[in-house]
């Protein structure tokens, strides 16, 4: 037993089924990702960086908690999170004015730049009891079924393996609270019934997972 009532994780896999088989079809029909003429350049998207460090770190491997890890996150969760900022469905007073005046093509190549880069481990002193806790509850909310066994990540569901701790409890609990709401309702579907511990001990689960 999971723990999970059968029509929740029912409605988890089939979200995450709608997903993959949308891929495959873009993927099948001989699309290019994102739909446009124009190739994501990572060698324009490695100048446009530049005004990211200051914040990410060098080639998107923040130091600092507040802000996300974005080496190795997928190319379109990136692109879509861009977009968002932009576009007001996600908000945040650093991003937001960031993100404002991006073109698609920006977005493009930074998303492909970030994707293409190497995660470094970050600092984080895993504690043994909550890492295990966080494990069993990933389990059963059955979290792998979008975020992938390793939780690497695929298409615009993120790569969260070795984010920072506090930073995935800050997203897990904006979730919660549906202070941010840009995930289609799958992430605050899951995060509602989440305690404060739960958040806790997945955040320290994810990070643990270098």
């Amino acid at each position: 037993m999971t723990g999970v009532p059968v029509s929740a994780a029912f409605a988890r896999r089939a979200a995450c089924a709608v997903l993959r088989t949308c891929a495959l079809l873009v993927c099948a029909g001989g699309l290019i990702w994102p739909p446009t003429p124009a190739r994501a350049d990572a060698e324009a998207g490695k100048a446009k960086a530049q005004t990211c460090v200051a914040c990410h770190g060098p080639m998107g491997n923040s130091t600092d908690p507040q802000y996300p890890v974005l080496a190795g996150q997928t190319t379109r969760y990136i692109y879509l999170q861009l977009r968002d900022f932009k576009e007001g469905r996600r908000s945040d007073p650093r991003m937001s004015p960031m993100a404002a005046n991006l073109s698609k093509e920006d977005m493009q190549d930074l998303a492909d730049y970030f994707a293409a880069q190497k995660p470094v481990p970050v600092a984080f002193k895993a504690d043994g009891e909550a890492v295990e806790a966080g494990r069993k509850k990933s389990a059963a909310e059955l979290c792998t079924t979008c975020h992938l066994a390793n939780f690497s990540g695929q298409n615009e569901i993120p790569r969260v393996a070795g984010q920072h701790y506090q930073y995935i409890v800050k997203q897990l609990q904006d979730f919660r609270s549906r202070t941010r709401t840009n995930d289609a309702g799958n992430m605050g579907s899951v995060a509602r019934n989440l305690t404060d511990d739960d958040i806790r001990n997945l955040a320290s689960y994810v990070a643990n997972l270098q």
